[in-house]
């Protein structure tokens, strides 16, 4: 389970270009997702081996120069409530601005740790420039040049240390699988849960877990054993504006880190938006488990066709990973809730599921003999073996003569045929090919 990093600051300071180097600092385990905005405002990134997550507050900001101040202020209160760490961008070039003071205003008042980043330093007279931000009342300060990288290293190195170690797992404990109820403010999340434990309470204990903010409530009913993890409860503040994008995906990354399986509740009322795209895509680049619920059904005009409709919308905005369980249902009614947690369960049996080598093989192997890779340049490609890799997500590796000639239609057309033999419904999958 990663750390929260947060970078802060007013726009134009460089967060944006810190943040793009932070997430491209391994290939291998950088990924970040994008809202309708196209803004790449949340990655993974590591550093001396310990691994975290990146939060760019500003491609959130959006509207004119008068409300950027009140946005940002918005934004620095949740960052400082959910992060683990905050970087605060500042730009040398500029000094001091009345809005870094408001931002320092909010910051001092803060136990986390918290690193002031001077940006844009990059000559020996920038450096005497610098002394300036000491004026902040935050302390040292490091210098830094984001577009060049040089000082970055300092900043990265005092900050890993002071992010809080990754907790194990205790030794022979049987982990029950983890359902993060997901979505965007009043989608229906605690109305969803409180259906789900409402009958015999009994049964339900709140145990803190294992990060300050997340709330696991073991389930234990109609033969069903999990863990809901409740992106609902946890500590609402009346001053975080309840429609901000930011609000919705930096509530929900920890939730779906910390978890196997997303249900994400959507509002029928208001159709699949920018938001909950943005928290469908931090699902599937976390390569975790994905169900849809409709909820609040019951207040949507009913005209033929509507569910259909409904569904296609949806899965255009999901495009291209549209193999998803999309389940229409009310939390007042109490319509599907059993079903939506049938098909939970079953994604989860499915992210876990092993194929036994010889059996993929001869499924597989006379699948690409009928239909092979296009030959390009007049070369042939074979491909002679496959395998599932042992990796805890559905992970397929096809070993050619020359996979670099392997596009992505085939690519895709490999993918659509495990998922129409395996039923892999809800499941993101990677297929990978390598020189046998």
């Amino acid at each position: 389970m990663s750390s929260i990093v947060a970078i802060v600051g007013r726009p134009n300071v460089g967060k944006s270009t810190f943040f793009n180097r932070l997430i491209q600092r391994r290939e291998a385990i950088v990924d970040s997702v994008s809202g309708v905005t196209r803004d790449r405002n949340y990655g993974k990134s590591e550093w001396n081996g310990k691994e975290f997550s990146v939060i760019d507050t500003g491609g959130y900001i959006k509207g004119s120069d008068d409300v950027f101040e009140g946005e940002i202020r918005r934004q620095v209160e949740l960052a400082i409530d959910e992060a683990d760490a905050i970087v605060f961008v500042v730009d040398v070039t500029e000094g001091i601005t009345p809005m870094d003071e408001e931002v320092a205003k909010l910051l001092r008042k803060v136990t986390k740790p918290i690193f002031l980043a001077v940006n844009k330093v990059d000559s020996g007279s920038r450096e005497k420039d610098a002394f300036e931000f000491y004026n902040l009342g935050l302390g040292e300060y490091f210098t830094m040049a984001g577009m060049s990288g040089s000082g970055t290293g300092d900043l990265l190195d005092a900050l890993v240390l002071a992010l809080p170690d990754a907790q194990e797992p205790e030794e022979d404990v049987v982990e029950l699988p983890r359902f993060a109820v997901v979505g965007r403010p009043n989608a229906g999340k605690s109305s969803f849960i409180n259906a789900l434990i409402g009958e015999d309470r009994y049964i339900v204990t709140d145990i803190a877990g294992t990060t300050r903010d997340s709330i696991d409530t073991p389930y234990n009913r109609f033969g069903f054993e999990f863990n809901l993890v409740d992106t609902a409860g946890i500590r609402r503040k009346a001053k975080v504006k309840e429609d901000l994008e930011f609000y919705s995906v930096m509530r929900s990354v920890r939730a779906i880190e910390h978890s196997d399986v997303c249900i994400l509740m959507i509002d029928a009322t208001r159709g699949f938006e920018g938001q909950d795209q943005s928290i469908f895509w931090l699902a599937e680049k976390n390569r975790k488990g994905i169900v849809i619920l409709v909820n609040k059904w019951d207040l949507v005009e009913k005209e033929t066709m509507t569910t259909v409709q409904f569904e296609k919308k949806i899965r255009e905005m999901t495009a291209p990973f549209t193999d998803v369980p999309i389940i229409f249902t009310s939390t007042i009614t109490k319509q599907r809730l059993l079903k939506a947690l049938e098909t939970a369960v079953k994604v989860h049996e499915t992210r876990k599921r092993r194929i036994p080598t010889s059996k993929f093989n001869e499924t597989m192997l006379p699948i690409i003999e009928q239909t092979p890779p296009p030959a390009i340049k007049g070369k042939y490609i074979k491909i002679k073996y496959c395998m599932q890799l042992p990796t805890p997500t559905p992970q397929f590796v096809f070993f050619a003569n020359l996979p670099q000639y392997v596009k992505d239609p085939y690519k895709r057309y490999i993918e659509n045929k495990l998922r129409e033999i395996y039923d892999f419904n809800g499941v993101p999958i990677d297929i990978y090919f390598r020189q046998k």
